[in-house]
């Protein structure tokens, strides 16, 4: 085997492996893969009223963020890096939906505690 045979097929096995990455992230060839949607929540949690809804950017480009509740008063939820969300009550884990962000709030909040008012 030459050096140039080996360049050959390690180029060929990229190339196959990239291949079946994009069929993978494209299936049917619907352009890439995406993760979906939250729904929008409205629920009773540990006598706590939890909403939120998603929230359309601007320019109408990509998704925003999202607008929630705690008993009225705004919670602070982003979109991490990992693909997961953290709030601003919780900011130092990462949870899978913003339904389990605000579920973790109110679990810090306690029963008592209130938010401030302020999204940040």
């Amino acid at each position: 085997m030459t050096r140039r045979h080996l360049l050959g097929v390690a180029a060929s096995s990229l190339l196959a492996a990239g291949g079946v990455f994009r069929a993978v992230q494209t299936p049917n060839g619907a352009g890439p893969a995406t993760p979906p949607d939250d729904p929008p929540f409205d629920e009773m949690y540990r006598g706590r009223r939890i909403q939120g809804e998603p929230v359309a950017r601007q320019d109408g480009h990509a998704p925003g963020g999202w607008s929630v509740t705690v008993d009225g008063q705004p919670l602070g939820i982003m979109r991490r890096a990992d693909g997961g969300y953290l709030s601003m009550v919780d900011h130092f884990q990462s949870y899978a939906t913003p339904l389990a962000a605000a579920r973790a709030a109110v679990d810090e909040l306690g029963p008592s505690q209130a938010l401030s008012g302020r999204g940040h």
